[in-house]
């Protein structure tokens, strides 16, 4: 079983307008409510690719509940924990650009935070655990090392696609897939990475810090993989771009599940760039129909 693990998931209200003034009426033409969050986002997608799932984290009050229905009604497995406060609300505005404004994240008791170790603790070898997001402040800053400490002793592989900060804090430990996007493998090394050459070399040093593979996102401009035998490019395929939130989580539920059906490095890459720019060429979270016909346009190259 995979198993994602969210511990500041949202209700993301997307509102849209279409001359937004700041400071005056402005008239909504359209709004949309989606589970937001990191690991939700991979879990969303890996049910679509007909990936069979279970979310953890933290879940509490109505937005909490709303969270849980819309779950329930993709089928989804869940079996979050939960705590006193409202699971936050971020507000995505689109207009002739793009605010967010992200709530603040419910507060998490220390028993809360050491039931969900205990929870983490009872997967076992043939689990994937995928740990994805940010940290709410009441929550250590050292989890995501307890976790992957935790599923180094279980065997259980563990995938983590969280901001730099959270992933200097486990580096050292062994990660089966870690996938920075350019910007954040750059603050690790405190340098810009602003080429193919830059992604795979930086990316090579990463992987000598614990993970087994590591995924470079790079946007429109592709992205790179490296692990300890294989590098490839992939460049992004061409399409009107109508939505970034969640392009990354898709790329990492289509390496995933592409993985755990065919056991190959390439094809698992290959999904994971079909996947990313089918979400980011659709509204929501792209379906299996849109990855299957972006897969045929993926282009792929050694970098050997």
């Amino acid at each position: 079983m995979i198993y994602t693990c969210t511990l500041n998931p949202s209700v993301d209200y997307i509102i849209q307008v279409s001359e937004f003034r700041a400071g005056e009426l402005n008239r909504s033409e359209n709004t949309f409510y989606y589970p937001g969050g990191k690991g939700i986002n991979v879990s969303r997608v890996l049910k679509r690719l007909k990936v069979e799932n279970t979310a953890l984290g933290f879940l509490g009050g109505f937005t909490g509940q709303f969270i849980k229905n819309e779950l329930h009604a993709e089928d989804i497995q869940i079996d979050f924990i939960e705590v006193s406060g409202n699971t936050r609300v971020n507000v995505k505005l689109k207009s002739d650009s793009e605010t967010e404004i992200n709530g603040p994240g419910a507060e998490v008791t220390k028993e809360q935070i050491q039931k969900l170790y205990d929870q983490i603790g009872t997967l076992k070898q043939g689990d994937f655990l995928v740990a994805a997001g940010s940290t709410p402040a009441s929550v250590p800053a050292n989890f995501y090392a307890e976790v992957a400490k935790i599923c180094n002793e279980n065997d259980v592989p563990i995938i983590v696609d969280t901001s730099s900060q959270a992933l200097k804090e486990i580096l050292g430990k062994r990660l089966f897939l870690v996938k920075p996007n350019h910007h954040e493998l750059g603050e690790l090394f405190n340098t810009v990475i602003g080429s193919v050459d830059d992604a795979l070399a930086y990316g090579k040093k990463l992987l000598q810090e614990g993970p087994e593979h590591v995924i470079v996102s790079m946007g429109g401009d592709g992205a790179v993989f490296i692990s300890k035998d294989h590098c490839f490019f992939a460049k992004a395929p061409e399409g009107e771009v109508k939505n970034t939130v969640g392009a990354g989580d898709s790329m990492v539920a289509g390496f995933l599940s592409a993985y755990v059906k065919e056991n190959s490095l390439e094809n698992a890459f290959k999904y994971a760039v079909a996947t990313g720019s089918a979400t980011a060429f659709s509204e929501d979270l792209c379906t299996n129909q849109d990855v299957e016909e972006l897969l045929q346009r993926i282009e792929m190259e050694r970098l050997d």
